[in-house]
């Protein structure tokens, strides 16, 4: 697999090269960035650090007005303390590709350093009309809100790990057809690196001036999926939601299934601060201490039947521009079965056009066994130069 990552990459940068010289119809865009990584948790005595350097390369070919090409992929290196302290767990984890395709190769390892490389979009695209056709590596979104999607049973995303923006990409096919301004029909199949499929159809419409939307399939070849969002306003204020009931299928006539349903409400001020709220219900959740053990909360692998162990969440959220160049966000999340918590505030700066500073912290706070309290602090700073 390292052999044929790194010759698809070499090939990738000779047709961006190639592209450059010769074809008109394209684009390159992409960023290079460092972030620092500072995290402390009750398990060690002193700070851990760790330094990631990504670079993210996105080509698009057009060839015609039917079809197009997206190839996108990360190129990332991480060294430092915490490498070296958890080995082999996260150089283990990085070279994990979840999709049907192994398209993630580790190209260089060490104990304290590892460098890996990420195709997360490769896909061909077919328009037609009103019949729009995807193949291959994309990225596929279901979800409505900000933190909790139960409708996204495609891509669901770890909140906490804000630094991937372009979240992860599934190996499948999508057709959707748009049968007005505001309604269309939708079909994914997925097959995920266990062979597991995911498939579903989605129907969109809008009516009360509500955008709604209705979909159903099966998870990963276990559970019978229904789901419904919806996106409108109240008084001027935001408000969404989403719904999904899933049903094991092996035990479908005695199995109770899982409801697990997310709403939102946000609202911006004439002075642009923002603010937004919301809640997640999960039938099959806890009550009780809901942490899980031995998971480091950026890795963790989400599901849109559980985002959390816990029954009831609880997120707030505060947006507010000090200037044109400097924004500020101070977030938080509550588990009132354990009472554990989460605190988010960022700072950030654009210091040119293409050049971005980024501050984020993330403190967790809670007992031990909670659903937040065993992660301990981790802060972040992040220098990034997009192209």
């Amino acid at each position: 697999m390292r052999k044929s990552v790194i010759i698809l990459v070499l090939l990738l940068i000779t047709l961006s090269v190639a592209a450059q010289e010769k074809i008109k119809n394209y684009s390159i865009s992409g960023y290079l960035q460092t972030m620092e990584i500072l995290w402390k948790s009750d398990a060690f005595e002193k700070w851990q650090t760790m330094n990631t350097i990504t670079n993210r390369l996105n080509f698009r070919w057009y060839p015609n007005n039917n079809f197009r090409a997206h190839i996108g992929m990360r190129n990332i290196a991480n060294f430092g303390q915490m490498i070296s302290d958890f080995y082999p767990i996260m150089h283990d984890m990085a070279g994990i590709d979840q999709g049907r395709m192994d398209l993630t190769g580790m190209i260089y390892q060490e104990r304290s350093f590892f460098l890996y490389t990420n195709l997360d979009r490769a896909n061909i695209e077919y328009t037609n009309g009103n019949l729009v056709s995807t193949i291959g590596r994309q990225r596929i979104n279901w979800g409505i809100n900000l933190v909790w999607n139960p409708n996204d049973i495609f891509n669901a995303f770890n909140y906490f790990d804000f630094d991937y923006v372009e979240r992860s990409g599934s190996d499948a096919i999508r057709i959707q057809y748009y049968t007005g301004m505001t309604s269309s029909l939708e079909f994914v199949y997925k097959l995920d690196r266990n062979n597991d499929a995911t498939y579903a159809a989605m129907f969109k419409f809008n009516k009360w001036e509500y955008d709604f939307q209705f979909m159903s399939g099966v998870l990963n070849d276990e559970d019978f999926v229904f789901g419904l969002g919806w996106v409108g306003q109240i008084e001027g204020a935001g408000f969404m939601g989403e719904v999904t009931y899933f049903r094991n299928l092996d035990n479908f006539a005695e199995d109770k299934g899982v409801l697990v349903a997310s709403i939102t409400a946000n609202y911006t001020f004439k002075n642009s601060l923002l603010i937004q709220a919301a809640a997640l219900f999960n039938s099959d959740g806890t009550n009780g201490k809901a942490g899980i053990e031995d998971v480091f909360i950026l890795d963790r692998e989400m599901s849109a039947k559980n985002f959390t162990l816990a029954r009831y969440s609880l997120f707030g959220q505060f947006s507010f521009p000090i200037s044109p160049l400097i924004s500020t966000n101070f977030s938080g999340i509550f588990d009132p079965g354990d009472k554990s918590g989460y605190l988010g505030p960022t700072i950030d700066i654009s210091l040119s056009e293409n050049i971005n500073f980024n501050f984020t912290a993330q403190l967790f706070l809670g007992s031990t066994g909670s659903e937040f309290g065993d992660y301990g602090s981790m802060l972040f700073s992040r220098l990034k130069w997009s192209f």
